[in-house]
């Protein structure tokens, strides 16, 4: 689980590529994404990049397929990244449904161009934990190069 100098397969390591966030090039995280994800997971039996401890493996898998990560989980925000589904429904709680979609996804639009919470542009690379919770949709928008805003 090696690319680089990034070491995918040790846990510790999994939040690195989300960290651009956090920075004023927060697209540099996107095509870093789903370069993890294309390269570091498949179907068959060594289709993980490492040693799924506790399921981090697969739950980095899940996480950012989806389109966010919980970097720092007590901070209530997951990290945008670049989701790699068409779309997903997740039953967050009793009756509640947090809906993922997803507009000109492919291999080649790996950059997220907007964001929308419930109909609402998010301004920031940043989710809360509890709008997810409540339920709603998340919608993006992909495309070929990076949004710089």
């Amino acid at each position: 689980g090696i690319i680089g100098n990034y070491v995918h397969g040790n846990e510790p390591a999994h939040h690195a590529a989300y960290l651009y966030n956090w920075t004023n090039q927060p697209w540099k995280t996107q095509p870093r994404i789903r370069m993890i994800l294309n390269k570091m997971y498949h179907q068959g039996p060594d289709g993980l990049g490492g040693n799924d401890d506790c399921g981090q493996m697969s739950a980095w898998y899940i996480f950012s397929a989806l389109g966010f990560y919980p970097v720092a989980p007590a901070s209530g925000e997951y990290a945008l990244g670049s989701p790699a589904v068409h779309g997903a429904k997740l039953q967050v709680g009793e009756g509640k449904t947090f809906t993922v979609t997803v507009k000109n996804q492919s291999d080649k639009n790996v950059y997220v161009q907007s964001a929308k919470l419930n109909g609402k542009l998010l301004a920031r690379p940043f989710l809360p934990v509890s709008e997810v919770r409540q339920g709603g949709t998340l919608e993006f928008v992909m495309g070929s190069k990076p949004a710089r805003k």
